[in-house]
């Protein structure tokens, strides 16, 4: 039962990378950011996610602020796995977790 769970958590932290790293790079990069291999990479990698997100919130809320909203789901969501990966591993017991 810890495998899916360290899989879930694994992939969450993965996603909020690449969004982060897609934000930070296009800080530097600025408008030629389109151009740039590295971003395009970023972006293809955060594109999941942020579907997910686009497909369920509301038309309300606009593009731009989507990464945001995907980044906030996404670190709720791996402090909930957390929480029930630390209540699993004191169930097992310490060393199966380890």
């Amino acid at each position: 039962m810890l495998l899916p769970v360290v899989i879930v958590k694994s992939l969450i932290e993965l996603s909020f990378m690449f969004i982060v790293g897609r934000f930070l790079l296009g800080l530097l990069a600025g408008a030629n950011r389109d151009n740039n291999v590295f971003w395009q990479l970023l972006d293809v990698a955060s594109k999941p996610a942020l579907w997910i997100t686009r497909k369920i919130s509301p038309k309300l809320i606009l593009d731009q602020h989507i990464p945001l909203a995907t980044s906030s789901w996404l670190l709720i969501s791996w402090v909930l796995v957390v929480q029930y990966k630390i209540e699993l591993c004191l169930e097992m017991g310490i060393a199966s977790c380890q």
